[in-house]
């Protein structure tokens, strides 16, 4: 869709209890170029989050001390931008929109192919080298920067909310399949339950101050959204 970015020298905080899995993921994502950091429980997840400033950040929910949710929430507390991705074995659509309403950019399931991982971590580093700014109306997209606007002040969105907005106006005046839009966004390849892009959508909507009805991204229903200005 467009390019992304990975780089020898992203470091990735792995919080994880099950030896079997952050073994795993230490020795592939090094060999891979990545620099990786092992927490164990969830308390000590926050305390390297805030001393070492990861890039990403990969996060199991069931972990001893706090949970994979609080550990999520404390992170959105401190850095509205850091991708994080729950990697667990809950995978029922309340839990998978619990995960992704506490602050989470994205939500694999175990068990998970490796390579889908690594796809999923490289779209969220983008080539810093494109500029450009997409415009829908009165919102702006910058995507060097990531800084997007509405009626000339600035919004924080998450960076799935983000992409989801990008995709729509990237696509303006054209109607967005829900599984087109999981497959392109999420890079999901297979059958998946589309309601997680409601409650983007929804969360998109509430930040910029648009209506359901008239606002510039419109619900096609049974369909799809399409992004008009």
């Amino acid at each position: 869709m467009f390019p992304y970015l990975c780089t020898v020298m992203i470091h990735i905080l792995i919080i994880e209890d099950e030896p079997g899995i952050y073994n795993f993921l230490k020795q592939g994502l090094e060999e891979e170029g990545y620099i990786t950091t092992i927490a164990t429980d969830g308390k000590q997840g926050i305390e390297i989050f805030e001393s070492e400033k990861p890039d990403i950040i990969l996060l199991d929910w069931m972990l001893p001390k706090t949970t994979g949710i609080e550990v999520c929430k404390t992170i959105r507390e401190k850095d509205a931008d850091i991708p994080v991705l729950f990697l667990t074995a809950k995978d029922t659509v309340q839990e998978i929109i619990e995960g992704l309403q506490c602050g989470a950019n994205d939500y694999i399931k175990k068990p998970f192919s490796f390579e889908e991982l690594l796809e999923r971590i490289k779209i969220h580093f983008r080539n810093k080298k494109e500029q450009e700014i997409l415009v829908l109306g009165n919102i702006s997209l910058n995507l060097n920067t990531y800084e997007v606007k509405s009626n000339s002040s600035v919004v924080s969105l998450t960076q799935r909310e983000f992409e989801l907005l990008e995709f729509l106006i990237r696509n303006k005046g054209n109607v967005c399949k829900r599984d087109e839009i999981i497959e392109k966004v999420w890079s999901i390849h297979f059958e998946y339950d589309t309601g997680v892009i409601d409650v983007f959508i929804n969360a998109i909507r509430k930040k910029l101050n648009l209506d359901k009805d008239n606002g510039y991204i419109k619900t096609i229903r049974g369909v799809g959204y399409i992004a008009n200005e």
